[in-house]
């Protein structure tokens, strides 16, 4: 059983930065495929980076340039760090692993954009 807690949310303004993290317990990270995904009102729920194989990463076109996702194996943690941010971030994003067949989430942790 893997479970994710998510931390780091918060309120900023339009281009500022924001570092997301989210500590796993059961699994590494470096074994699993996992990534962020983000859900504004309203909107489907969407991928917005990946990382797998310990470091092979990728990411939505609307956050390329601007949003890292990186792992930190020893603690066993995975970060998203979110710069240059714009009202058109604002939602819920949620950390996510798939291991096994299985698919974990965290509990989300909102982030809001003021413009």
């Amino acid at each position: 059983q893997v479970q994710l807690v998510e931390s780091g949310g918060g309120l900023v303004q339009a281009g500022g930065s924001l570092r997301l993290s989210c500590a796993a317990s059961g699994r590494p990270f470096r074994v699993m495929f996992s990534g962020w995904y983000r859900q504004a009102p309203g909107t489907p729920r969407e991928m917005v980076a990946s990382i797998y194989g310990g470091g092979v990463t990728a990411y939505a076109d609307s956050v390329k340039g601007r949003f890292t996702v990186s792992l930190d194996n020893a603690k066993n943690t995975m970060y998203l760090q979110l710069n240059s941010l714009k009202p058109e971030d604002t939602a819920v994003y949620y950390c996510h692993s798939q291991s096994l067949g299985n698919d974990y989430w965290g509990q989300g942790t909102q982030v809001t954009v003021s413009s």
